[in-house]
């Protein structure tokens, strides 16, 4: 249904703009959760099975803005970019009326530049800006059991708290803006991590004959037990890294990483090996590959010492 088509009754009170492999299937759970959303996605058609369950598919930003507005993006910019000009956010929440609307930034962003925006939009338009990164990955998006760090005022938790619960069935409150983002930066440190020593762990059993299976299970079964080897161990055994979270994203993440720890007097070693085996990964043309895909790069390394 677009908005068109709706008229004669007014926009969800909540709207959800970006409907990637993440957004689309949040955006779900609340229309079965709420009974009406209102979505906006730039390229129309992957609003397409939403629309034919009852959603409200808006052509812009400015006919997307609602009480409370969702973003599932990948990076600010992307944010920043749906605010300004005729057919934005901004624009549509005036010609509505709604005087203190609700922007949620559900994407992974920087906790500096994210605080940054929340203050300018609170001091410029009077809009309260939610961080709220999300953790638990497509799957979770999928069954609603995502991880949700909050960071925003505590004035405007009411209107956004219930919401998520929709969503997700861990939902914390760290504390103002940036707050959430920082978390997800501390999820983030801990999942890189992971993932790349998996990848060492896998590549030392492959160079021993050992069957990846039969690690798996007994990696799952003490201590070193995971949701990556859980989720992505097939992966490894398969050799085959072609689809999930992308490296580039990973990269992204780890610098937004760095820029809080600097901010903070912090060096991270860890973090930073880890940080080269991702730029080595993306540099060598491995970007869009799962992050999982940081084993090649470490293959890679040992070719080289041959």
């Amino acid at each position: 249904m677009t908005v068109a088509e709706a008229s004669g009754r007014s926009s969800a009170p909540v709207s959800l703009l970006g409907l990637g492999p993440m957004g689309e299937p949040m955006a779900r759970s609340l229309l079965a959760a709420l009974g009406e959303l209102t979505v906006w996605n730039r390229t129309a058609s992957k609003a397409d099975g939403l629309a034919a369950l009852g959603a409200v598919v808006a052509g812009t930003p400015r006919e997307a803005a609602a009480e409370v507005t969702l973003t599932v993006l990948p990076d600010l910019a992307q944010v920043r970019g749906l605010v300004d000009g005729a057919e934005g956010l901004l624009a549509g929440w005036a010609e509505r009326g709604i005087e203190h609307p609700v922007l949620v930034v559900h994407g992974t962003v920087s906790a500096v530049a994210v605080a940054d925006f929340a203050a300018e939009m609170m001091r410029l338009h009077g809009v309260s800006v939610v961080d709220a990164p999300l953790s638990g990955g497509t799957i979770g998006a999928r069954d609603g059991t995502l991880s949700i760090m909050v960071g925003a005022d505590q004035a405007v938790l009411p209107r956004v708290l219930p919401l998520f619960e929709h969503m997700g069935t861990t939902v914390r409150v760290l504390g103002p803006s940036g707050a959430g983002v920082l978390a997800k930066a501390c999820n983030q440190i801990v999942v890189a991590g992971v993932v790349t020593a998996v990848s060492e762990a896998m590549l030392l059993a492959r160079s021993a004959g050992l069957d990846l299976a039969v690690l798996r299970e007994l990696l799952q079964g003490g201590l070193a037990a995971t949701a990556v080897v859980q989720q992505k161990g097939q992966n490894f055994i398969d050799e085959d890294f072609a689809a999930g979270g992308s490296a580039t994203n990973q990269l992204k993440d780890l610098r937004f990483i760095d820029e809080a720890a600097r901010a903070r007097g912090l060096e991270l070693p860890v973090t930073s090996a880890v940080t080269g085996l991702f730029e080595e990964m993306i540099d060598s043309g491995r970007g869009e590959l799962d992050h999982t895909g940081v084993y090649l790069t470490i293959e890679e390394h040992g070719a080289k010492n041959d």
